[in-house]
């Protein structure tokens, strides 16, 4: 574990750290402060530990029903296929009853952290006795993974109960509409449906894509979360972060609180525009809340945080890299303003309370180690934003003496800017591909990975088994004790195969 320097006067002040982000974060368009003097923001005036991904049921008959389900939804639009429209999704929560109504919400947007923030804004309220529902995408490995309640998956069981008590509902909006639910609007409707039944105390919703259209937009949360906002699917949602933002700001309803990441300029100024249009209270980070301090810890690291409500002092939090320590200054500040600190109350969290759950946090496929000798991490980043600082963490919590990639994308995504983020800490990198049918060919990658790495950087192994296994031979090369590991990424899909190729669930 590493140290604080030290302090000269032996008395450390961490708002001097905490005005050292605020200066970092001034260098900002000035036509924002046009825009905030007409916000309100928030200013304080004075769970169980995560389940891992689950694996397939072990009860045969269990399994091929479960299999059923996903046939089933598989017929429908896929992911990437998409009619900018909450019309069916809204159909369907008429007919269901409003679920989605029956309990609050904390609705998450951005580009990057949107699963990792859920995490542990779900574990914060399990912590404080809440009984929680969460919904996220991708899963990793198993589609069951998307619905949590109380900090797990639900069970196959009653994912498979959910879609038949939801499916004559689903095909009568069918039925009405020009065309059919789309496999992750059927999700959505089943997640909502699924958290009124349990019934919740609070719902966990991060966006598919965008906001404004997104089919889990039909929630009015009272707390919305804007994680990092960057470029990704631009042939979507806009050309530039600013463009971006104007659909995830969808997300910020009317008197809503705003919980906003560290942002560009651009992307921040649209966000609260929107906040000010509808009357929303906005927290920024490096600014109402952040993180003071960290320390490289065994496993993970250890934060002081700001709040809304005061500080947080030796936070432990087992996952690696500097942007996992802002999710959770964004995490925490969600959870204050779901409470009411800052606004009804000034006194901050039980900080014991804060600790036990951070503590408790897991996410899968994020910096994940599944094998030592030589150590195998993964990591889903899938655009050049999130692979720079996946970079650095890895710079950071990893000692690695030669780094071996094995890399499989998608061919929506910049690749070109995902190998660029990568080449200075691979050594060589194996190209690969994985099963979905969006998977960039792995000759079409090497072609554009030789062009980043040069040709004696690159191996080509079509099979994801044969990739793994490559880049653990490369690794083995420094011999048992010299420190040479394995990183794993470029897609969601690629990290889920190698998990359950290596073992884990």
């Amino acid at each position: 574990m590493s140290e604080l320097p030290p302090d000269p006067s032996g008395q450390h002040d961490p708002l001097d750290s905490f005005d050292e982000i605020i200066e970092a974060e001034t260098n900002r368009d000035p036509d924002l402060a046009v825009i905030e003097a007409g916000s309100r923001t928030l200013r304080t005036q004075g769970g169980p530990p995560q389940a891992d991904v689950p694996a397939r049921p072990e009860d045969p008959e269990l399994d091929k029903a479960l299999r059923e389900v996903e046939e089933e939804l598989a017929t429908r639009w896929g992911e990437t296929k998409l009619e900018p429209s909450v019309s069916r999704i809204s159909a369907l929560m008429d007919v269901l009853g409003e679920p989605q109504r029956s309990y609050p919400s904390i609705h998450l947007t951005g580009t990057n952290g949107k699963t990792s923030t859920a995490r542990m804004i779900e574990a914060l309220l399990g912590a404080f006795e809440l009984r929680t529902g969460r919904y996220t995408s991708p899963h990793v490995q198993s589609v069951t993974e998307r619905i949590s309640l109380d900090g797990a998956p639900i069970s196959a069981e009653r994912f498979i109960e959910t879609y038949h008590d939801i499916k004559p509902y689903v095909e009568m909006v069918d039925a009405s509409q020009e065309y059919r639910l789309s496999f992750f609007e059927v999700l959505t409707g089943m997640a909502y449906a699924a958290f009124a039944d349990a019934p919740v105390d609070v719902a966990v919703v991060e966006v598919g894509m965008g906001g404004s259209w997104d089919a889990t937009n039909v929630i009015d949360a009272g707390v919305a979360v804007v994680t990092p906002v960057a470029l990704d699917h631009t042939d979507r949602l806009g050309a530039t972060t600013g463009e971006i933002a104007g659909e995830k700001a969808g997300v910020i309803k009317q008197d809503a609180t705003v919980i906003m990441a560290q942002q560009p300029v651009d992307a921040a100024q649209v966000l609260l525009k929107k906040a000010v249009q509808v009357n929303a209270t906005v927290a920024r980070e490096g600014l109402e809340f952040g993180v003071l301090a960290r320390q490289v810890a065994v496993g993970g690291q250890l934060l002081t945080l700001r709040g809304l409500g005061g500080e947080y002092t030796e936070v432990y939090l087992p996952l690696h890299g500097a942007h996992q320590a802002h999710n959770a200054a964004v995490a925490l500040a969600a959870v204050e303003a779901f409470f009411g600190v800052g606004a009804q109350r000034a006194e901050p969290l039980d900080v014991e309370t804060v600790r036990k759950a951070f503590a408790s946090v897991a996410s899968p496929g994020r910096l994940e180690v599944v094998r030592r000798s030589p150590t195998v991490v993964l990591d889903a980043a899938h655009n050049p934003a999130g692979a720079r600082v996946t970079a650095e963490a890895v710079r950071e919590a990893f000692d690695f003496s030669r780094l071996i990639g094995v890399v499989g994308a998608s061919g929506d995504k910049n690749v070109r800017g995902l190998l660029e983020a990568f080449e200075p800490i691979f050594a060589e990198v194996v190209v690969t591909q994985n099963s979905s049918h969006r998977a960039m060919d792995a000759d079409e990658l090497a072609a554009i990975a030789v062009e980043v790495f040069g040709e004696d950087r690159v191996q080509v192994e079509p099979r994801l088994p044969d990739a793994l296994e490559a880049a653990i031979t490369l690794a083995e090369e420094e011999g048992e004790f010299a420190g040479g590991g394995v990183l794993v990424t470029g897609s969601v899909i690629t990290v889920g195969e190698a998990r359950l190729l290596l073992g884990r669930g």
